[in-house]
């Protein structure tokens, strides 16, 4: 009789490769939606703390769009510096 079976190797015994370092890439779909996001919270506070009058709902054309034109326009940046 021989005993010379040995176990096959486990997961745990094999070294772990080494994580990869440094920056990922920006996904712009994440930072266009955090900046409107943001955006949109500033809108908020400048209301609540009447910093910006707001009589009818009308006044609220030009300063709804703000987010998105802010949020656009950083996300446009980003891609074309990512061209380059």
């Amino acid at each position: 009789m021989s005993y010379d079976y040995a176990p096959p190797p486990r997961f745990e015994d094999h070294p772990s490769p080494e994580k990869p370092t440094g920056r990922h890439p920006v996904n712009i779909g994440h930072l266009v939606m955090g900046l409107a996001f943001i955006a949109f919270v500033v809108v908020w506070a400048l209301i609540v703390s009447d910093t910006v009058t707001i009589d009818s709902l009308e006044d609220l054309r030009w300063l709804l769009p703000m987010p998105w034109i802010v949020g656009g326009s950083v996300g446009l940046l980003v891609a074309m510096l990512r061209r380059q």
